[in-house]
């Protein structure tokens, strides 16, 4: 696997990752529950490359859906995590 380089900005809130930007995980989220939605996440992209290989529409909407969830949960997605309306939690 190719090692990337990855830069933060210099707010922290997004990542340069081989010159794209990124917005970056909330670092305000305990270590365990990062753990549990990053687990989650890996999960559903392997899923949504079942369900392509496999020409399965219904499981690619939901596997698509199942990565939406696990980004919002780490701030990649949804509401900025440095902003003070941001502050509701997603929960499974």
């Amino acid at each position: 696997m190719k090692h990337r380089q990855i830069e933060p900005t210099p707010d922290g809130h997004y990542v340069i990752i081989d010159g794209r930007k990124w917005r970056a995980t909330n670092p305000n989220l305990p270590e365990d529950e990062r753990k549990k939605w990053v687990s989650e996440l890996m999960s559903a992209r392997r899923a949504v490359g079942s369900a392509l290989k496999s020409k399965d529409k219904d499981a690619e909407e939901a596997a698509r859906n199942r990565v939406q969830i696990a980004k919002e949960a780490l701030g990649e997605r949804g509401p900025k995590w440095w902003e003070n309306n941001s502050s509701k939690k997603i929960s499974e």
